[in-house]
């Protein structure tokens, strides 16, 4: 697939079969995230897969962040809230899990290694499509919450910066095709 091509077309997938993608290709598209731009080269990225039992790590969190949401609740609405929650990490059968740290150079810029961090999500992602597979990047309250930090073993300084969900298409969801602003429309020429 041609870069412009993939950039085009790509799209949010939520929708995957439990197929799992295979080790080979995973990594394939982890070594497409390590490529990303990186002032400095901090490579402040950090990539943990989970397949299989090991999403009942991050279902944990969610289910752990469900309960911390609910004020005065019975213990069945806990319980069904964590279930809820573990529940919600087996939705694709690769979940990676992407941290930052900030490197440790005096003269690196916190928010640059957040960009790069970015910019390797968004690489993987492109790979992933190119490869048939489809992904989406999950954000929210889980993803900034203590117990993601503390589960996949972030520092106080450090961010979980989401958890990108891979598999193949389930080829009965067609993703809508956002519109978006047009170049003219979010560009100013400056020639003079």
């Amino acid at each position: 697939m041609e870069t412009i091509d993939a950039i085009n077309t790509r799209r949010s997938i939520r929708k995957v079969t439990e197929q799992e993608p295979s080790k080979e290709i995973i990594e394939q598209i982890l070594d497409a995230a390590r490529r990303a731009p990186n002032h400095m080269n901090t490579e402040p990225w950090h990539f943990t897969v989970l397949t299989g039992e090991g999403r009942n790590k991050l279902g944990e969190v969610y289910g752990k962040v469900n309960q911390k949401n609910l004020a005065d609740a019975d213990q069945p609405t806990l319980d069904a809230a964590f279930e809820k929650g573990v529940a919600s990490a087996k939705r694709a059968p690769v979940i990676i899990v992407v941290t930052m740290e900030p490197s440790d150079n005096p003269r690196a810029v916190e928010i640059e290694d957040v960009a790069a961090t970015a910019c390797a999500v968004e690489n993987l992602m492109l790979a992933a499509h190119s490869l048939g597979l489809g992904s989406i990047w999950r954000t929210g309250g889980a993803a900034y919450s203590e117990e993601a930090k503390q589960e996949f073993g972030v520092s106080e300084n450090g961010r979980v910066m989401g958890f990108v969900y891979v598999g193949y298409p389930d080829q009965e969801t067609t993703p809508k095709v956002p519109e978006r602003k047009t170049v003219a429309e979010i560009t100013d020429w400056v020639d003079a």
